[in-house]
Formats: structure tokens, C-alpha cells, sequence
């Protein structure tokens, strides 16, 4: 985040870290208003990601364009395989019809693209909650 962005923001967050969802800007906005709206309370990543969040920490999500939107907070954190992942799990991601079956094939279509996928592959299961929105945003943003 840029020094500018930074200094927008309210002074309780500007030590925190910061990240956008997704692979692309139009995901991170996709999601960032999910997490806005209240519908999306988990998100997963790969165990080697680099940026892996602490319990209780605190992340500034940022939209496509890389502005500060809203600040969630890690409530769990469990490792699972792909293959593991349940139902409840898929729907507190909040995307899509909140199916499992929706949410296999949008993960294992998102991991193909960034070329890690395997139905066995270890995955960092993270479950949040927001703290306060900083820039609203339209889930159809």
C-alpha cells in the first residue's frame, strides 16, 4: 500500500497488514464486497502463502484498485485438505449459491489458474470477522 493510502487511513490500522482477494481486480472487488456486506466470513489460501494470518490479527482489505475498503480480524484458522473442505465451511465463504459444489469447482478453477491445484492439496482454512468498512462498496461493484 502506498504511502498515500497509508495515511488515509484511520491511525488504529496503519500498522496493520493489507491484501486483496482473489487473483484479479475484478475478483478483489467481488469479494471485498461480499466481506462489506456481511456475506463472507471465511476465506482459504494455500499453507505456503506468504503472507499467513496470525489469530486475532488484524488485515486492511483492499479493493482491484488497491484502496483500503474494510478490516477484518482472524477468528480460526485450520488446516484441511482441498478435499476436506465441508459445506458449512463453503457456505461462510459467501460465494456463488454457498454450495460446496459450487465452491470445489471455483477453488479448484482459481487454484488451476495460479497452478498449485491437487484434490488432496493443503489448505489454510480462516474464518473472519469485519471489524469496520472503510469505503462502501456495491456487491455488484
Amino acid at each position: 500500500m502506498d504511502a498515500d493510502l497509508i495515511a488515509s487511513l484511520p491511525e488504529r490500522y496503519r500498522g496493520c497488514p493489507s491484501f486483496s482477494f482473489g487473483d484479479s481486480p475484478e475478483l478483489a472487488n467481488e469479494l471485498a464486497a461480499l466481506v462489506i456486506s456481511g456475506r463472507k466470513t471465511a476465506t482459504v489460501d494455500t499453507l505456503d502463502a506468504p503472507d499467513r494470518p496470525k489469530l486475532g490479527e488484524q488485515w486492511v482489505v483492499l479493493d482491484g484498485d488497491g484502496r483500503p475498503v474494510c478490516v477484518i480480524e482472524t477468528l480460526e484458522l485450520t488446516p484441511r485438505r482441498f478435499d476436506e473442505v465441508d459445506e458449512a465451511f463453503a457456505f461462510d465463504e459467501g460465494e456463488g449459491d454457498r454450495s460446496l459444489a459450487w465452491w470445489r469447482d471455483a477453488h479448484e478453477t482459481y487454484f488451476r489458474r495460479l497452478g498449485v491445484f491437487s484434490p488432496d492439496m493443503p489448505l489454510l482454512c480462516e474464518r473472519f470477522r469485519l471489524v469496520e468498512v472503510l469505503a462502501p462498496m456495491d456487491v455488484d461493484r
